[in-house]
């Protein structure tokens, strides 16, 4: 009876000491993948060139701009912020993104936890304040400004997963 508890035992140490957690590098480069992926959607958005770059948009200045990540919880919280902003718009394409928005906090929060890194609630959802009144008096240019913005901040974010080895 003995035996056959020790052999076990055995058998459930050999499985744990030959089990391997997720590596930090498959999880970055599935980050990375589905980042390259909303790039991708946010590109086969038709209508998003009719707006010009250097046209000034007032009212929108609740929508975070392009600023260099110190951390993997400042990703984060940026990211927040685009998907509550997104999930405002009705557009399916927005839902979609919002999702892939989703998906993306997820597998930052997993890099995090890997690397052993604590995530600061995203606070700065509080700060879009009054978003569906600016939604309805120009729901256009807040997806087509919404969306260049988070382009560009996912570029931003690809440049710098390889580049924050630690919190």
């Amino acid at each position: 009876m003995h035996c056959v508890a020790l052999c076990s035992f055995l058998w459930l140490c050999h499985h744990l000491y030959y089990t391997q957690a997720v590596p930090i590098r498959k999880v970055q480069d599935d980050t990375k993948t589905l980042t390259k992926t909303i790039i991708t959607r946010i590109n086969d958005i038709s209508h998003m060139y009719s707006i010009s770059a250097k046209q000034r948009v007032t009212g929108l200045d609740f929508i975070p701009g392009l600023h260099p990540f110190q951390s993997l919880s400042d990703m984060d919280q940026t990211l927040a912020i685009y998907q509550q902003i997104l999930s405002n718009l009705s557009s399916r394409n927005m839902v979609q993104i919002s999702n892939d928005l989703e998906n993306l906090r997820d597998l930052l929060h997993l890099l995090g936890s890997l690397k052993s890194c604590p995530f600061d609630e995203a606070d700065g959802l509080s700060s879009l304040g009054n978003l569906e009144g600016v939604m309805e008096a120009s729901l256009y240019s807040t997806e087509v400004v919404t969306l260049t913005r988070l382009q560009k901040s996912l570029y931003g974010m690809l440049q710098q997963l390889d580049l924050i080895h630690g919190c």
